[in-house]
């Protein structure tokens, strides 16, 4: 059931792990099928380097398995992910990492503002949410409010969730996410703690292709 969609989920959860964003057996990442409303989830405790479609677990959005074909169970954060679903229905793929630089202003509890261009793949500021204990439906309710104002968000003295309408979207913005984070830090570094001046969102939506570039049709 939904191959290529689990697929689509193993591929996404190795290149997160290849880059950092969620190392060993953390994070996870999940697909909803616009067709049945079924989700796709990576399962609890199994190591990237040997995971396979075949672990992927199907539910629905009740949180009740429909499909699961290994000895595994559905990420202990399935709570989260499907909170995310029910918040914002315009969006079909969410990624949740740990990486380093957005997760120590996550332990701050510091959202990080659009100080780059990068900020617009996710929406602008990327917003806390409160802390919850991870696997916890107080951690899955923690994101309704942030979630209606950005595709991203941190999960106080936890990690980080981007959303998007498809996973390859979601990843990336988890990767913008961590950039935006990296060179926050590194400003506020040089600048003694002063804070930098953030674009403001009606900048952000200023931004077009240029109409000077002449394309051959």
């Amino acid at each position: 059931m939904l191959e290529n969609l689990k697929k689509d989920v193993v591929r996404i959860a190795k290149a997160a792990d290849e880059s950092g964003l969620c190392r060993h057996k953390s994070g996870n990442f999940s697909i909803r099928d616009k067709e049945t409303g079924y989700i796709v989830v990576t399962p609890s405790a199994v190591a990237r380097e040997d995971l396979t479609y075949h672990d992927i677990c199907v539910v629905d959005i009740n949180a009740n398995a429909i499909e699961i074909e290994t000895n595994v169970r559905p990420t202990s954060e399935l709570l989260l992910h499907l909170e995310a679903y029910k918040t914002r229905e315009d969006i079909n793929a969410v990624v949740h990492t740990h990486s380093h630089f957005a997760t120590a202003f996550a332990v701050l509890s510091k959202e990080i503002p659009p100080i780059v261009y990068e900020a617009v793949s996710y929406g602008g500021k990327v917003p806390v949410a409160p802390y919850g204990r991870p696997g916890t439906r107080k951690l899955a309710e923690s994101v309704i409010e942030p979630l209606k104002v950005s595709n991203a968000c941190l999960l106080e003295n936890h990690g980080v969730v981007t959303i998007a309408n498809d996973i390859d979207t979601a990843l990336l913005n988890a990767n913008y996410v961590e950039e935006v984070a990296e060179v926050y830090y590194r400003t506020l570094l040089i600048n003694n703690g002063k804070e930098p001046k953030p674009l403001s969102s009606e900048e952000l939506q200023k931004w077009a292709y240029p109409s000077e570039i002449k394309l051959n049709k």
